[in-house]
């Protein structure tokens, strides 16, 4: 049996969970999901937790069974602690500044690249003196703040030599020598 799809999800207080045949919607204090689910995995609550069932041992079974789980305890993570992500923007002049769900980018090119983010994503820019420009955006849907994230650090990855780019805070770059080094 599949390990992540046999353990049991906790539901914590103040988390709702609605199934229906093919649909599985989770509310709480952050906002609320849903996700579709194929007909042959079976969701169970009870005595506040989240039991996932398949009724084969095939092999498209078994992989569904440990998705739906993953994405159902992601959805219920979600809507009760909700998921941030925090961005460097690395290099000389750039910018980051958001109007409402606007965010604007100064990376160097010749124009500032203007991002429209989704209405379920809180998103805050701070630029502190000496350091680098951060993008931090919360949200209670982990597939969708992934999904914008790396979008946006699409726009201008780091690259390997000077490490100047948009990455993600913490995110260890693989540095290259530059050509000075392979003349010895």
């Amino acid at each position: 049996m599949s390990r992540i799809g046999k353990a049991p999800i906790s539901v914590p207080k103040g988390v709702e969970i609605n199934v229906t045949p093919g649909l599985v919607t989770v509310k709480g204090a952050k906002g609320t999901l849903t996700q579709k689910i194929d007909s042959d995995i079976e969701v169970v609550v009870k005595d506040g937790e989240i039991v996932l069932n398949r009724p084969t041992e095939q092999k498209r079974h078994k992989a569904l069974h440990g998705l739906y789980r993953a994405l159902i305890a992601n959805m219920v993570k979600g809507v009760s602690e909700g998921y941030k992500t925090e961005q460097e923007l690395v290099g000389v002049g750039y910018r980051a500044a958001n109007k409402g769900q606007l965010l604007e980018l100064s990376l160097g090119y010749s124009h500032n690249v203007t991002f429209e983010l989704p209405k379920e994503i809180k998103i805050t820019t701070t630029t502190e003196k000496g350091q680098n420009p951060k993008v931090i955006m919360e949200c209670a849907d982990k597939q969708l703040l992934g999904l914008v994230a790396s979008k946006i650090r699409s726009l201008r990855k780091p690259e390997p030599y000077k490490g100047k780019g948009i990455k993600f805070t913490g995110e260890v770059l693989r540095r290259k020598a530059g050509k000075s080094a392979s003349k010895k």
